[in-house]
């Protein structure tokens, strides 16, 4: 990231959330008044914002160069232009209530993952998923690990791969995963999907598959976590942690999101093999279906 530059109004919000977990509890606090009142922040000279913040002047500059900016005033004038470039609500999605009716409900949960989609796609670096696609295209075989939501994410993954006739094998259970992890050697891939980036099932194998000369790639929501750290590529996925949407599943539709650029840029890549893949694994589902309608109905 461009230090003095720094995120760009379109993804500032989505850079602000995707860093949180590994700030400071002091740099959080910041963190979450920029999140919750962007707009005050914006308007707040560094002496009028350390007194709002209960937090002092220096914490301030650290926590603007933590998000990618020079210093505070940078920081201010990007917040400034998001307020203008977006609604102000943008920046503050309305939370799930446990009151709340299903129109409510479904209109939050759409907004959510609406922009959950949007965060990760202004941060989603299309050279690092060029390199992921060239990695995998050319690959043996691609391991993936996850567990619980990310595992759902995983397996989505490892299904597109083998329509397509490239060997991808999803692993949610952690001993599984490191014997495959064991067996890779170089050229082979293993991608890694963690909200946090520091879940322990998905952590070990990676680290067993780097060792083992395997490329490495990370989804996840923190650019700063151990998985990101081990990993040769990192695509950041966003999302937002709610009473009702707790961290993984927040960040599962941008995960997803992720995983389908993947597969449609090595689709693209491999046109030829790919769509002869494609038009092979539809015929023999198409022929399965249609033996099962023709099949007598029992009484």
């Amino acid at each position: 990231m461009n230090d003095h530059d720094g995120p760009t109004p379109a993804n500032l919000v989505a850079t602000v959330r995707a860093v949180l977990p590994s700030l400071t509890p002091a740099a959080q606090a910041i963190a979450r008044l920029i999140l919750d009142d962007p707009g005050m922040v914006a308007r707040s000279t560094i002496t009028e914002f350390s007194a709002l913040s209960g937090t002092s002047e220096a914490t301030i500059v650290r926590t603007a160069r933590a998000l990618g900016f020079a210093g505070y005033s940078q920081l201010r004038f990007a917040l400034a232009a998001a307020v203008a470039r977006e609604e102000p609500e943008r920046l503050v999605p309305g939370d799930l209530g446990p009151d709340d009716p299903l129109v409510d409900v479904i209109a939050k949960v759409t907004r959510a993952e609406s922009e959950a989609l949007a965060d990760t796609a202004a941060q989603l670096n299309p050279d690092r998923l060029d390199a992921v696609v060239e990695a995998i295209a050319g690959a043996r075989k691609v391991d993936v690990y996850g567990v619980a939501a990310s595992g759902l994410v995983a397996a989505d993954m490892a299904q597109k791969l083998l329509r397509i006739g490239l060997s991808g094998h999803a692993f949610t259970d952690v001993h599984l995963a490191l014997t495959s992890a064991a067996l890779v050697r170089e050229g082979d891939v293993a991608v890694g999907v963690s909200c946090t980036g520091e879940t322990p099932d998905v952590l070990e194998p990676m680290r067993v598959a780097a060792k083992a000369g395997a490329t490495t790639v990370a989804i996840t929501n923190n650019p700063r976590s151990s998985l990101a750290e081990l990993s040769d590529h990192v695509l950041i996925s966003a999302g937002r942690e709610t009473a009702f949407r707790p961290g993984a599943l927040a960040s599962r539709i941008s995960q997803l999101l992720i995983v389908d650029c993947i597969f449609v840029g090595i689709a693209q890549r491999t046109f030829d093999t790919s769509d002869a893949a494609l038009r092979a694994t539809r015929s023999a589902l198409d022929d399965f279906l249609g033996e099962a309608r023709r099949r007598p109905k029992s009484s």
